[in-house]
């Protein structure tokens, strides 16, 4: 995709449903319940970037968000351009889905979505967004990004949209708190802060160790690390 904040929420934290043992039988109200009301919500994340290579850090961050948003479905969302500039050779779209699925083996919660690597044009968050509540118009949608995103986020395209139709699940490194984008002042959204450990993994490390011939399974796994070797990723002139 291109494009009090220490509270757990923004406008305040909304109440947790209870998660106790259900009553053996369903009480007078649930019996009176007319037979077409809409099923719950369900919630669900947007996890998006040019994951070139996709590492362990992203994995990370979005198991987190698994636990913490109690999510029934983790969208990876692949963006269709590489904003990276490094001297080495970006992998392609298919390269880097294949990456993906590899490093998310295993956990049915994660989807991969390849659609804004065929949008023709430029590919927006705010457009996805539309789509995928056109889609599944009962998930409540949170936006997992990282703290850099959201210190700038007022930058992306129509971000006030954006806050429209998903809250936003920022990830804070090493117990530190989050700082929104100074656009962001005053304008009330849905704030959930995710703790991170300290990983001090990055996509640019994995590509330069690539390019050097050394072995990156520390950074992103021995799955994909296997790939990038065996497909001679991020090496100069491939």
């Amino acid at each position: 995709m291109s494009d009090d904040p220490q509270s757990a929420e923004y406008r305040g934290q909304p109440p947790e449903g209870a998660r106790g043992l259900a009553p053996e039988r369903p009480s007078a109200a649930a019996a009176e319940r007319p037979s077409h009301v809409a099923p719950a919500s369900r919630a669900a994340g947007l996890f998006g970037g040019s994951f070139d290579p996709p590492h362990l850090a992203h994995l990370a961050l979005a198991h987190t968000a698994l636990e913490e948003l109690a999510l029934d479905r983790l969208v990876w969302m692949p963006a269709a351009r590489s904003p990276h500039k490094s001297g080495q050779a970006p992998a392609s779209a298919a390269d880097r889905v294949e990456m993906l699925r590899l490093l998310t083996a295993g956990e049915p919660r994660f989807a991969i979505d390849e659609r804004e690597l065929h949008r023709p044009g430029p590919s927006y968050t705010v457009d996805t967004l539309r789509a995928l509540h056109a889609e599944d118009p009962a998930a409540d949608w949170w936006l997992v990004i990282g703290q850099d995103q959201y210190a700038r986020f007022d930058t992306w395209h129509d971000w006030r949209g954006i806050l429209a139709l998903a809250g936003l699940a920022v990830a804070a490194r090493d117990g530190q708190g989050v700082t929104p984008a100074p656009g962001l002042a005053g304008c009330p959204h849905r704030l959930r802060v995710l703790a991170m450990p300290a990983m001090p993994h990055s996509a640019t490390e994995a590509r330069e160790r690539s390019a050097a011939g050394r072995d990156v399974a520390a950074l992103v796994g021995a799955p994909v690390a296997r790939y990038i070797a065996h497909h001679h990723l991020y090496r100069t002139g491939a």
